[in-house]
C-alpha cells in the first residue's frame, strides 16, 4: 500500500507515511481537515485568546489561562525536548499548517465566526495538552475545603468528601488470556470527560515500516497518548486521582512598578507584566500577571490581602512528558511502555498495558512532588517553609495483575498520592460483572461498558425505607424504590422517580441553614465556580451526607420526608429517565435552536457513568468519551466507539454516524485490513 490516508466505513483515518516523521506530518494534516475548528479553539483557549473568537463568555478562562501561564509553559517544556521528539512534534505542526486551509475551508464555524485559520506555532501542541489537564487534578477542590473549613470548621470538611464535579475520571480494566475466551489478553474501558461536539478523542491509525498503531489521539497532540494498540501490547489510562498541584495564601505588596511575596526567606521580587485580552464585541480587558517562587498568581493580586499561587509540575520541571509518545508508538512488550512511562508528567494515570507474549502490566505513572500532607487538603501558606516541596514520589506505585485488574478513579493503586478519590462503585460493579463471566471477548465486553446498576442509591433509598407516616402518594413512591432494581434506563419511570427524588433531597439541603454559610462562594474567579457552589457539591456528597457523615443540625431524614412529599404530589403521569436524562455535548458555538439531545442511559455512579448534577440539571454534560477493547490475541478483534463520529465538520455523513451505535451501547470493529479501506483522494 503506498502513503497515504485511507478511510474505514466509519471515515476513521487510516494514515501511512514512508517513516516516522512523514508519518507526524501527515497525521498532522489529516487532524486540520478532519478537526479544523475544534483544534483552533483549542489553540486559542490554550493562548488565552478564545475571547476574541467567542466572546465575553470565554473571558474567565482566556483570564485564567493567561494568569496560569499555559502558553509560556508550554514554551518552556518545548525548548526543553530533546531534538528527536522536538523534530517529530514540529513535523506534526507542520503537518497541521499545511491542512488547516482546507478544513477550515469546509468548517462553516469559520465563515460563522469571521475566524481566518492561525499559524500553529513548535510549542502549541503542548498548550494545547495543558490546556486540557491543567484543571484535570482539581486543585480548586482546595479551594473549596478551605471553604468548608473556615465557614463550618475543619470537621464538616469530610460531609463533602466525594468525586467532585467537575473531575474527570475513566473505568478501566485488563482480564488476563486466562480469563478470555480468545487466547490473549483483554484491555478495555471508557474515559469519563467532558462531552464535547466534535468529541474530545480521536479514533485513528498511524502506520509505517517502523510500526503500526490504532488508537484514540486527542486532536491538536502528536501520537496516540492514552489508548493504543501496536499490535503486539496495548495500553490503557485511568485518571489515578493523585494530587500534584498546590495552591498557596500569598501576601504581595508593590514597589514601585515591582511587586514583591513573602516567602519562607523574607521578600522576595515577583515576576510581573500586563497583557491585554481582546474581547469580540467588548472592550479588551487587561490582566496583570505576576507569579512568585511558588508560582503564578491565580486568585486576587497585590492589592488585595491575599492571593492565591498556583504550584503545578510542568511548571517547575519544564516538562510534560512528551518524550513518551513516540516511545509508545514504537513499543513491542509492556517492558517498552513501562520504560516509556519514565517520561511521563501529567496527568497522573493509572496505566494498564498486556502484550501478545503474556505481559501485564498495572502501574501509575507520572509526577507527584513530596510535601506536607496539608497540602494536599487545602490552600497553605506561601511564607512557612513547612510546605514546600521536597523532591518527588518514587518509585510509583505497581501491581502484579493476577487474572483481573480494575481502576475506576476508586482509592487503590494510587491511595498512597491522593486525597480524595471516587466512590468504589464502579469498580466494585466493574469487578462483580467480570467474576460472573467466563470465557469474555471484546464484543462481550459491552456488558460491562453499558451496566446501569447504580450502587450509590442505596444511603437515599435506606433513608426513604425508615420513614413512615408519610402521606398516600409518597407511601407509594417509598415502596415503589424500595422494590426498585436501582438500575438507571432510560426507560426506567422508578429511575426518574429516584432522580426527582434526589434532586428535591439535594436542593432542601443546599437550602438547609446548617448550610447558609457556604450558599455564598468565595470570591475566585469564575472559572472555579463548578468546584465552589454549594448545589453541586451536595449532589455529589448526598451518599456522605446521607450515611452517617451528617453535618451538626442537619436533619437529613426530615430532607427526605419533605422531599418525598414534595416529588409525589407534583407527578403528573409516568416520567421516564430518558426524558429527563439527555446528551448536551459542549460546542464553542452552541445552537440555542437545537432540539433536546438524545434519551440516555446510566448516571454519575453506574459503570454506564453519563454525568449530570443533581439538584441543578438532569442533561448529561460528562460521560464515556469513547469505549474501547483492545485484543491481545487478534488485534483484528478489537472494538471501539465514540459518542459522535471520527469527523469534527456539521454536515459531514461521519460527523455523527457512531452515535447510534453508543447510544445503543455497541462496539463497533476496529479495521486492520488495508484492503477493506478506502485511499482517500489527496484533493485537500
Amino acid at each position: 500500500m503506498r502513503p497515504g490516508v485511507y478511510r474505514d466505513p466509519w471515515g476513521v483515518p487510516h494514515v501511512r507515511a514512508a517513516d516516522p516523521l512523514a508519518l507526524a506530518a501527515a497525521q498532522g494534516r489529516v487532524t486540520a481537515y478532519d478537526r479544523a475548528w475544534q483544534i483552533e479553539v483549542e489553540r486559542h483557549r490554550s493562548a488565552g485568546t478564545s475571547a476574541a473568537v467567542l466572546g465575553v463568555d470565554a473571558l474567565a478562562w482566556d483570564r485564567f489561562a493567561r494568569q496560569v501561564r499555559l502558553d509560556d509553559t508550554a514554551r518552556r517544556c518545548h525548548a526543553n525536548l530533546d531534538e528527536a521528539t522536538a523534530e517529530w512534534v514540529g513535523a506534526y505542526v507542520d503537518g497541521v499548517n499545511a491542512g488547516l486551509a482546507a478544513g477550515a475551508a469546509r468548517s462553516p464555524e469559520f465563515a460563522a465566526t469571521g475566524l481566518a485559520p492561525g499559524r500553529w506555532e513548535p510549542w502549541t501542541p503542548l498548550a494545547v495538552w495543558l490546556g486540557h489537564h491543567i484543571l484535570f487534578a482539581g486543585f480548586p477542590g482546595k479551594l473549596w475545603r478551605e471553604h468548608v473549613a473556615q465557614r463550618l470548621g475543619p470537621a464538616a470538611v469530610e460531609a463533602f468528601a466525594t468525586d467532585g464535579p467537575a473531575v474527570a475520571g475513566s473505568n478501566g480494566w485488563l482480564l488476563a488470556a486466562e480469563r478470555t475466551g480468545t487466547g490473549g489478553a483483554l484491555l478495555a474501558g471508557d474515559p469519563h470527560r467532558f462531552l464535547e461536539d466534535p468529541g474530545v478523542y480521536q479514533q485513528i491509525r498511524l502506520a509505517c515500516p517502523e510500526y503500526d498503531v490504532v488508537g484514540l489521539a486527542v486532536p491538536g497532540v502528536p501520537g496516540i497518548a492514552h489508548f493504543g494498540h501496536t499490535g503486539a501490547v496495548a495500553w490503557a489510562i485511568t485518571n489515578a486521582m493523585a494530587d500534584y498541584q498546590d495552591v498557596y495564601a500569598e501576601r504581595l505588596r508593590r514597589h514601585g512598578t515591582r511587586v514583591q511575596a513573602l516567602g519562607p526567606d523574607g521578600w522576595r521580587e515577583a515576576h510581573v507584566h500586563v497583557e491585554t485580552i481582546e474581547v469580540a464585541g467588548a472592550d479588551p480587558v487587561p490582566v496583570e500577571v505576576v507569579e512568585t517562587d511558588r508560582g503564578p498568581v491565580i486568585a486576587g493580586g497585590p492589592d488585595d490581602e491575599t492571593a492565591v499561587s498556583l504550584r503545578y509540575p510542568p511548571r517547575v520541571r519544564g516538562e510534560l512528558g512528551f518524550a513518551a509518545l513516540p516511545e509508545l508508538l514504537r513499543a513491542r512488550r509492556v517492558s517498552d511502555v513501562d520504560e516509556a512511562l519514565r517520561h511521563w508528567v501529567e496527568p497522573v494515570n493509572v496505566v494498564q498495558a498486556a502484550d501478545t507474549a503474556g505481559g501485564l502490566l498495572n502501574r501509575v505513572a507520572g509526577a507527584v512532588p513530596k510535601r506536607h500532607p496539608d497540602n494536599g487538603r487545602r490552600v497553605v501558606p506561601a511564607w512557612e517553609a513547612a510546605y514546600a516541596w521536597r523532591g518527588w514520589h518514587a518509585p510509583l506505585p505497581r501491581a502484579q495483575v493476577t487474572g483481573r485488574a480494575v481502576m475506576a478513579n476508586e482509592r487503590g493503586l494510587a491511595a498512597p498520592l491522593g486525597v480524595e478519590f471516587a466512590p468504589p462503585h464502579r469498580a466494585r460493579r466493574i469487578a462483580e460483572l467480570l467474576d460472573a463471566g467466563r470465557g469474555w471477548t471484546a464484543e462481550a465486553m459491552a456488558v460491562v461498558h453499558t451496566d446501569t446498576h447504580l450502587g450509590s442509591a442505596g444511603a437515599l433509598v435506606a433513608v426513604l425505607g425508615g420513614l413512615t407516616g408519610l402521606g398516600p402518594a409518597a407511601a407509594a413512591l417509598r415502596d415503589r424504590l424500595l422494590r426498585w432494581d436501582r438500575r438507571m434506563t432510560a426507560d426506567s419511570a422508578d429511575a426518574a422517580d429516584f432522580a426527582l427524588l434526589r434532586a428535591a433531597v439535594v436542593r432542601r439541603i443546599a437550602a438547609h441553614p446548617a448550610l447558609a454559610a457556604l450558599a455564598e462562594p468565595p470570591a475566585y474567579p469564575e472559572v472555579f465556580a463548578p468546584w465552589l457552589a454549594l448545589t453541586p457539591r451536595v449532589g455529589y456528597a448526598l451518599e456522605h451526607l446521607l450515611g452517617g457523615t451528617s453535618l451538626p443540625g442537619l436533619d437529613a431524614a426530615a430532607a427526605v420526608r419533605a422531599a418525598a412529599e414534595e416529588v409525589a404530589d407534583a407527578a403528573d403521569g409516568p416520567v421516564r429517565w430518558g426524558d429527563l436524562h439527555r446528551l448536551a455535548p459542549w460546542q464553542a458555538l452552541p445552537d440555542p435552536d437545537a432540539a433536546p439531545g438524545p434519551r440516555l442511559d446510566g448516571d454519575h455512579d453506574c459503570v454506564l457513568a453519563t454525568s449530570s448534577v443533581p439538584g441543578v440539571t438532569h442533561a448529561c454534560f460528562r460521560g464515556p468519551a469513547a469505549r474501547f477493547v483492545w485484543d491481545l490475541a487478534r488485534r483484528q478483534d478489537s472494538r471501539w466507539v465514540v459518542p459522535l463520529g471520527a469527523c469534527g465538520v456539521p454536515g459531514d455523513p461521519h460527523h455523527d454516524d457512531q452515535q447510534a451505535a453508543w447510544l445503543a451501547g455497541e462496539l463497533l470493529p476496529v479495521t486492520t485490513d488495508w484492503d477493506r479501506l478506502t485511499e482517500e483522494s489527496d484533493e485537500h
